[in-house]
């Protein structure tokens, strides 16, 4: 890469850690990925971001444009893809043109009739159970090269470590949510039956172990109990 493109990618990846850093949504963090990308890299026409779950349910983010979006659409539509190739098997999928592409034969004429000829998807490293891709576009033929898949992988980086942080929140909340729900539900067998905590949280588990349903949905049906005791009361 050259100097000066070296600094100005250290620069804007200062700028994104800094955006990063302060409270965003996925979809901003990766929009701000795609519009970084389409600024440093210069054949970059468009750019988006798939992201494909272990039961084959995807999600297109981020595009620059509406275009991004159709093409993944295609490319589950048809089952293939560079995006999809990216995400789930290849580090990094360049296409120099779409027109002679012979590895995707029902995506490729797609993509040509939307009017884009080259592609670089570089994957993301996200969790076990979804694979995703950093997708860029062009509407030229051999758009893309060496320097430009270095700078799409650290941009790619970049949004794997936004998308596994806000997956790490999501879990955290989704923990504390489970605990304060059991907490509640200890609570009303106590007062219920006039029990102490290890015996309310061990009727609990038996309830989830009998009817092998999670402890969290045990609890929550306890509060519901609860809550409709409250109501009838009220009426």
């Amino acid at each position: 890469m050259t100097d000066a493109r070296n600094h100005d990618l250290a620069r804007r990846m200062a700028e994104l850690a800094r955006t990063a850093a302060s409270p965003k949504t996925v979809e901003e963090v990766l929009s701000d990925v795609t519009a970084t990308a389409k600024e440093l890299i210069p054949g970059v026409d468009t750019a988006g971001v798939l992201l494909v779950g272990k039961n084959g349910k995807y999600e297109s983010l981020a595009g620059i444009t509406d275009l991004p979006h159709q093409l993944d659409d295609y490319q589950m539509k048809y089952d293939e893809g560079p995006c999809v190739q990216a995400a789930i098997d290849d580090v990094i999928v360049r296409t120099e043109d779409f027109r002679t592409e012979g590895r995707w034969p029902k995506y490729a004429p797609a993509a040509v009739e939307l009017g884009v000829l080259s592609g670089l998807s570089v994957k993301l490293y996200t969790a076990d159970r979804t694979a995703g891709a950093l997708n860029l576009f062009a509407f030229k033929p051999h758009a893309f090269d060496a320097e430009d898949e270095t700078t799409a992988t650290v941009l790619a980086a970049h949004a794997a470590a936004a998308i596994l942080a806000s997956r790490q929140g999501e879990q955290l909340q989704s923990a504390l949510s489970t605990r304060d729900r059991i907490g509640q539900a200890k609570g009303i067998i106590m007062e219920r039956y006039d029990v102490d905590d290890v015996r309310a949280f061990e009727m609990l588990r038996r309830l989830s172990q009998d009817s092998n349903t999670r402890l969290a949905d045990i609890a929550q049906r306890v509060i519901d109990t609860r809550s409709g005791n409250d109501s009838r009361d009220g009426g």
